[in-house]
């Protein structure tokens, strides 16, 4: 995994990573789930269908401790978790926002108050919400090159998006 550049001083702040293999993809999450703060901030996932944002996902709920099969929340929409940590324990919502038509669906869903509530938020497809979706604060966006490697932008929009990108600079 090689870190290129943080690009301003200033929130929001990102960095821009490329990883090269499944091995980088898995690094970049069990630095995450190293950080104490995590346990209570909503990562939003960007990127095409196939980019690897449930991949990611994966890696980084295993290093929180997940055993068991870990299911896409692609049709149920929420897949929950109970995890406990060096840091505490907490809950972990997985999201897929994909199926969404409008933003409506997300509070018809009451899948408002999941993204407004305590724990660790994952959210694929935060922006089917719309004008519903609040801030995340800490967001990864990625993309497939043409050489099947991924190319990741992971921006910090607020405080504690700032200090889970730590481990990363």
């Amino acid at each position: 995994m090689v870190g290129l550049s943080a690009c301003s001083p200033h929130l929001p702040t990102s960095l821009r990573w490329h990883w090269a293999s499944e091995q980088d993809t898995e690094a970049c999450a069990q630095q995450l789930a190293a950080c104490a703060a995590l346990g209570q901030a909503l990562v939003s996932l960007r990127g095409d269908l196939g980019a690897g944002k449930t991949t990611w996902v994966r890696y980084l709920l295993r290093a929180l401790g997940v055993s068991g099969v870990i299911k896409s929340p692609t049709y149920g929409l929420l897949e929950p978790y109970e995890v406990a940590t060096a840091h505490g324990a907490f809950s972990v919502a997985h999201l897929d926002l994909y199926r969404l038509h409008t933003p409506q669906d997300l509070t018809d869903a009451g899948l408002d108050e999941v993204l407004a509530g305590p724990g660790l938020r994952l959210v694929e497809w935060l922006q089917q919400a719309g004008a519903l979706a609040p801030t995340p604060d800490l967001e990864l966006a990625i993309s497939l090159t043409e050489e099947g490697t991924r190319e990741v932008v992971v921006t910090s929009h607020t405080a504690l998006g700032g200090a889970l990108q730590q481990p990363w600079r």
